[in-house]
This record gives structure tokens, sequence and C-alpha cells, in this order.
């Protein structure tokens, strides 16, 4: 039984226009690279964040910090993740990070 594929409000707005991209995104990251146990979910979450920290990718960041502390990181080991990639990406990936992690926990109360 497959698993359910994240709901996306930036993925349905985009559907309509790029169809084949959606359709890789929920039926090859989601279904299968997220579902591979060489990693497990939650450390495939600290690499995305950390990916997406570094590569200053903010919307694709505020969506998988949500999937990162729903799939078990804490608030604390993605600050200290944003904090160490500072000294290896850049002072302004990692500010815009922490950013990000800042809206993200505002929003969910935290």
């Amino acid at each position: 039984m497959s698993k359910p594929i994240p709901q996306s409000a930036q993925r349905d707005r985009v559907r309509k226009t790029v169809p084949a991209l959606v359709a890789y995104t929920e039926g090859v990251v989601y279904s299968d690279l997220w579902e591979r146990t060489d990693l497990s979910k939650r450390d495939r979450s600290l690499v995305t964040v950390a990916a997406l920290v570094a590569t200053y990718r903010p919307e694709q960041l505020r969506t998988h910090i949500g999937r990162a502390l729903d799939n078990g990181v804490t608030q604390e080991e993605i600050a200290g993740l944003i904090t160490h990639l500072a000294f290896y990406a850049g002072w302004p990936a990692a500010m815009s990070g922490a950013s990000v992690l800042t809206e993200v926990l505002e929003q969910r109360g935290a």
C-alpha cells in the first residue's frame, strides 16, 4: 500500500501549468524517493533542510521544515543545522533559513 502524498497548495497551484513536473514530484519524489529505507525519514528531512538552506531555496524550505518537524527533527536541531551551515554555506543563507524557521514555528504556534 502506498503512503499518502503530502498536500501542497503550491503544487496544486502550478498543476495546470506544469503537469509533468507535478506528476514527477508526486510519483517519484514522494512515492519513491521519500519511501526508500536507506535513510530514515527523519534523516532524509535533515539532509533536505540542509540542502535547501545551503542553496537558498526559502519557498521549498518552508514546506520541508514543517515536514522535518513532523518527522521528528526538533526545533533545536534545525536551529543547530542552520547555525552550522552559516560557516559552510554563508551567513546570508543561514539568516534566511533562520527567518523561514521562525515563520514556520510561529505559524505552528511554537
